[in-house]
């Protein structure tokens, strides 16, 4: 019986420790910043459209000439394809417009809430439960 209860009381812990490191991952305020709005013009570089989130670069030119390529974290494809967002539209050399939230890191990635296309086409790209609205 009390071999039993502590596998019992083994597994739950180890589910519970699994539930909040997946959270944990998913959670848009663990890795963005939320008072950190970006909005920058660019060209399709490369699409990952992978779950459980996807990815799109974008090289963007910067005021003293010199490119930085970024990259944005999307929704899943699934979610993005019920929104009419493929990676048809996101094609390498695509302009596009991308307002989100900067990484904490300062480093070039965002967390995506919107995507303008170069024919004024909007998408919201983003699928994070806590994330802000929109910018």
């Amino acid at each position: 019986m009390k071999k039993t209860l502590a596998i019992a009381a083994t597994l739950a812990a180890g589910l519970f420790t699994a539930i909040g490191a997946a959270h944990a991952h998913h959670a848009f305020a663990a890795e963005f910043d939320g008072d950190a709005a970006v909005e920058v013009k660019g060209t399709v570089t490369k699409g990952q459209w992978v779950n459980p989130h996807s990815w799109l670069y974008v090289d963007v030119k910067e005021s003293d000439g010199s490119t930085t390529n970024w990259g944005f974290e999307f929704g899943a494809p699934y979610a993005l394809q019920q929104k009419g967002l493929t990676r048809d539209v996101l094609q390498p050399g695509a302009e596009v417009t991308i307002k989100g939230f900067r990484s904490k890191s300062g480093k070039p990635y965002a967390y995506a809430v919107t995507v303008i296309t170069a024919d004024g086409r909007t998408f919201k790209t983003g699928g994070a439960q806590d994330a802000p609205a929109g910018n």
